[in-house]
């Protein structure tokens, strides 16, 4: 019976230290983004924000509350993800089937910085120009 108690309890732990590794990550990559990491802890406004981060629009958040239609729209806003950190589809896959590896990539990691701002600072500098 011990055994079992202090085998749930390391279970517990474990578990436990995993989400906060996630949260923690998720935290950092809405601050890489330049949105405020806090936003990632609030249910349905963190994925507006995440919408904002990959530029897509905010009636996406609809789809995202329709089932089956919700799994498709979660690879595309990985994917995006993915490509807004500079990254490819691959790794846009890594993050949808093992988030726990991938995302604390995304956060930690010194090469995976947010592009999606340089192509907005190089678009409105060839507007200007224009």
């Amino acid at each position: 019976m011990n055994e079992l108690v202090a085998s749930l309890g390391l279970v517990l732990v474990l578990y436990l230290g995993l989400i906060i590794m996630l949260i923690v990550s998720i935290w950092k990559i809405f601050e890489k983004a330049g949105k405020p990491g806090w936003a990632s802890l609030i249910p349905i406004y963190n994925f507006i924000v995440l919408l904002e981060i990959i530029k897509k629009p905010t009636w996406w958040i609809i789809m995202l509350l329709i089932p089956l239609v919700n799994i498709v729209f979660l690879f595309l806003v990985y994917i995006e993800l993915a490509k807004a950190f500079g990254q490819g589809v691959g790794f846009g896959i890594g993050l949808i089937f093992l988030s726990f590896v991938f995302l604390p990539l995304l956060a930690f990691g010194k090469s995976f910085q947010y592009i999606y701002n340089q192509q907005d600072e190089i678009g409105e500098i060839g507007r200007n120009q224009a």
